[in-house]
């Protein structure tokens, strides 16, 4: 008798939403160095077109980080997303606090990001 041998089970996919993907594109845009300390998220629809405002508070620390949140402000508002199913309609800047010693900013934004059809 032949045994056969049992093959491990594939790891579960995890199903990322529209939330997951733009978190991880604003970390992208951070160059890896802020955390995101909070993200609100509301639907939003009109006539034509549906989908939701997030608000996100993103965290540099150090004096790099702080660096690359400056650029983050600069890049933001028109940065071209490439989100699968999603098109960011808006995106801006709507509060910032800085600290020079030791060096850390506090940068909240919000994003308009829509279903594309």
């Amino acid at each position: 008798m032949i045994s056969n041998p049992r093959l491990p089970e594939p790891a579960p996919r995890i199903r990322r939403n529209a939330g997951d993907r733009l978190r991880a594109v604003l970390l992208d845009l951070a160059r890896g160095q802020a955390k995101i300390t909070t993200h609100s998220e509301r639907n939003w629809a009109s006539i034509t077109f549906a989908g939701a405002r997030h608000r996100l508070t993103l965290e540099f620390e150090g004096e790099e980080a702080v660096q690359a949140g400056e650029l983050f402000i600069a890049l933001l508002p028109d940065h071209e997303f490439a989100i699968p199913g999603q098109l960011v309609a808006d995106a801006s800047i709507i509060a910032v606090d800085h600290r020079l010693e030791p060096p850390w900013m506090q940068v909240s934004c919000e994003l308009l990001v829509l279903e594309d059809a």
